[in-house]
């Protein structure tokens, strides 16, 4: 039964990636107004961390060789960067910052480090 479930999810993990970049995409670009806050100090860019982080997993899944994965750090380090700059220049409730670019490129960096120390994601 395992097997099964990590053959569908080989099989799938590229569209898995590609969906899962969309609703980062949708959800750093639309606005957030209404949408309850949580009161914990820097949960925003705690935010970023986890969505980078996991985009980063599933990139390096979906994409395992490992000549790949310098560039899909790459490309994902550049996606946050425009999605920061798209953020300050498409809407006029949030913001680019800086500090969410250093949560994104962390989160980024740290999934790279884990899925080349775990065996099971490469």
């Amino acid at each position: 039964m395992l097997m099964r479930i990590k053959k569908l999810l080989e099989r799938n993990a590229i569209y898995i990636a590609v969906i899962l970049t969309i609703f980062v995409t949708f959800i750093s670009l639309v606005s957030l107004k209404g949408v309850v806050k949580v009161k914990v100090e820097n949960s925003d860019k705690i935010g970023h961390f986890l969505a980078y982080f996991t985009l980063g997993v599933v990139w390096l899944y979906a994409l395992k060789n490992k000549h790949k994965k310098v560039l899909i750090i790459f490309f994902l380090i550049l996606y946050g960067i425009i999605i920061e700059i798209l953020q300050g220049v498409l809407t006029s409730n949030r913001q680019a910052d800086f500090y969410d670019f250093i949560a994104n490129t962390t989160g980024v960096l740290l999934a790279y480090v884990l899925t080349t120390k775990l065996s099971f994601l490469q």
